[in-house]
């Protein structure tokens, strides 16, 4: 079993930045997919960017892409969404998820395990 925590989310302007971390606990395997994935009030969860244990590729919603960078480390067990650029549409509660088959990609279905979720506002 291995439980999520997410942090770092909070209030910030348009153009701000944050970063988001995932902790793993319990029982931890390093190799697999770790995700992020966001949900706006009213939508749907989506997919926001991914990486893999395998070769350590990365890949990102297109909304994201040259803003947010996800990154990892293993020692610590804890995966981290750097944030830059932030508009007001990125806001939302952001979840990590993780695959234990490490393909990862972007449907929610694909995670075994997630976060409770950390809320990003992000002001105009």
């Amino acid at each position: 079993q291995v439980q999520l925590a997410e942090s770092g989310g909070g209030l910030v302007q348009a153009g701000g930045s944050l970063r988001l971390s995932c902790a793993a606990s319990g029982r931890t395997f390093s190799r697999y997919a770790m995700g992020w994935f966001r949900q706006a009030p009213g939508k749907e969860r989506e997919f926001v960017a991914h990486i893999r244990w395998s070769g350590g590729s990365t890949y990102y919603e297109d909304s994201v892409k040259g803003r947010f960078t996800i990154s990892r480390d293993n020692a610590k067990n804890t995966v981290y969404l750097q944030m830059n650029s932030l508009k007001p549409e990125d806001t939302a509660v952001y979840y990590c998820a993780a695959d234990i088959a490490d393909f990862g990609g972007k449907r929610a279905s694909q995670y075994n395990y997630w976060g409770q979720g950390t809320q990003v506002t992000v002001s105009s």
